[in-house]
């Protein structure tokens, strides 16, 4: 497993690439290919009814072209975590889903206001969710290792201030 944070003059990046899939997921982060399917979700800052439904056409999509349980598992974990994440911690952003025949490329961004420390928000249990979303009964600070330990490679670019962005890539 590749666990890393580089850090620029502009932004904070890390990366997470479960070992085997170092190359597979350079060449595809590097060619970005046309996906056979793209689904896109907006998602609204603190709205705990609406969240989730894009991970829940994700799923069924992927259930309709035959994808097993346990893939199935892993996206509908991995998508809903950052979903939620957006709702709760953002001023809303966006779910795209890009579907191949060899895997799933989950991209979410958010209207800011960014990670301040992404080594420390990978923490489990540790969390800046508010008295709101905590009352919702989201915010345990589990959002971001369990979307580590369902994809096969995590990248997240962040900074505090500005929006950040989350892909998440799950091989079938």
């Amino acid at each position: 497993m590749q666990d890393c944070a580089a850090v620029r003059s502009d932004m904070a990046e890390y990366w997470n690439i479960e070992s085997g899939h170092e190359e597979a997921i350079m060449t595809f982060f590097d060619n970005r290919p046309v996906a056979d399917v793209v689904l896109e979700s907006e998602i609204t800052e603190k709205d705990f009814v609406t969240s989730g439904r894009g991970s829940a056409d994700v799923k069924n999509t992927l259930k309709r072209l035959g994808i097993g349980p346990e893939i199935l598992r892993r996206v509908a974990v991995a998508s809903y975590e950052a979903e939620i994440n957006v709702a709760a911690h953002s001023n809303g952003g966006k779910m795209e889903s890009s579907i191949f025949d060899d895997m799933i490329h989950l991209r979410f961004t958010d209207r800011g206001p960014g990670i301040a420390n992404i080594e420390q928000a990978m923490v489990p249990g540790y969390s800046t969710a508010d008295d709101l979303v905590r009352e919702m009964g989201f915010g345990a600070g589990l959002g971001l290792p369990n979307i580590k330990k369902n994809s096969d490679a995590l990248h997240i670019v962040s900074d505090y201030g500005k929006p950040t962005m989350v892909e998440i890539v799950i091989f079938y």
